[in-house]
């Protein structure tokens, strides 16, 4: 098993989420989920977040979920951290972190439970439960029917195995709460926090602002240079590169994303499909964006890349 701390400082960078690879007729197409992965490792990814929302976990087997997070560990052949998706209920979280343990994956990216609205006591149970049933390193994703009080995260952070929490809810004043609330509660422990909101460059300033630098880029599958650049700039505190690049680039993407409900998804392979790379589409309930949308983000990613060379 990986220490707290060696997974802590290895995710510190641009976190690479890839699409899944599928078929035409709608089979797993293992190699090009490998190609698609060793292309981000060597554009510069910090990390491979294998099988997670961007890899439509929710439509995968647990023989296909295994295939593409021990392809990932190959690819990345100790290079960069993988950390894996697992979700549903508990006891099928706890498989597919089984799952992902024995195809030697770094961590775990805990998604919501499957259906059920629980409350913070029923939350703590099924995090707990998770985090005793493996040897991985969890980050627990907040969003959904998955939110948590300052409270809550203060118990979750207590688990040693437990290392940082993802907000996909985009509640400023409740993530400052958060993260005060661990900070007070829990001085100098090293927990990490994600902005893990769809297109998360767009509120990285935001994030920044109440101490949170890490984020999930989706760009990254189809953009590897933008996203990069961007990345860079938030870093470095070049704000108006960072406002130029939103301004030019990510508050068009997110319009255009905001066109359909697959989008978060279905658009990111899409343009990773532009790149030169047939990912396939989306498998339902997904559908796919339409090709007005796919000619626009082709456009959209041109224009900033030519921005980008005359900068």
């Amino acid at each position: 098993m990986t220490s707290v701390a060696a997974l802590a400082q290895r995710l510190d960078g641009l976190l690479f989420f890839p699409v899944t690879a599928f078929r035409p007729d709608g089979s797993l197409d293992l190699d090009t989920f490998r190609a698609h992965v060793r292309d981000g490792i060597d554009a510069g990814a910090a990390a491979v977040f294998a099988c997670c929302g961007t890899g439509e976990f929710h439509a995968l087997t647990p023989e296909e979920f295994g295939l593409c997070v021990e392809a990932a560990v190959a690819e990345a052949a100790g290079l960069v951290p993988v950390v894996a998706g697992a979700g549903y209920g508990t006891a099928l979280a706890l498989r597919y972190a089984r799952i992902a343990e024995e195809a030697g994956a770094d961590g775990l990216l805990a998604m919501p439970p499957y259906l059920v609205v629980p409350d913070q006591a029923g939350l703590l149970r099924h995090y707990a439960a998770l985090a005793a049933g493996t040897g991985l390193e969890l980050i627990v994703y907040q969003r959904d029917n998955a939110v948590f009080t300052p409270e809550t995260v203060i118990e979750l952070a207590k688990i040693p195995n437990i290392i940082g929490l993802k907000d996909g809810v985009g509640d400023l004043d409740l993530m400052q709460r958060i993260v005060s609330a661990v900070r007070s509660g829990l001085p100098g422990q090293d927990f990490l926090f994600f902005n893990g909101l769809p297109t998360a460059e767009l509120t990285g300033l935001a994030y920044r602002g109440i101490g949170v630098r890490l984020y999930s880029s989706a760009v990254f599958c189809f953009a590897p240079e933008i996203a990069l650049a961007f990345h860079a700039a938030l870093d470095a505190r070049d704000d108006d590169t960072v406002n130029r690049l939103i301004d030019g680039f990510y508050r068009p993407l997110v319009e255009l994303r905001h066109q359909g409900r697959s989008y978060a998804v279905s658009l990111v392979k899409a343009g990773v499909r532009l790149r030169g790379l047939d990912v396939g589409e989306v498998r339902p309930p997904l559908s796919e964006p339409l090709p007005a949308h796919v000619k626009e983000l082709a456009e959209l990613i041109e224009r900033e890349r030519a921005l980008l060379g005359d900068h």
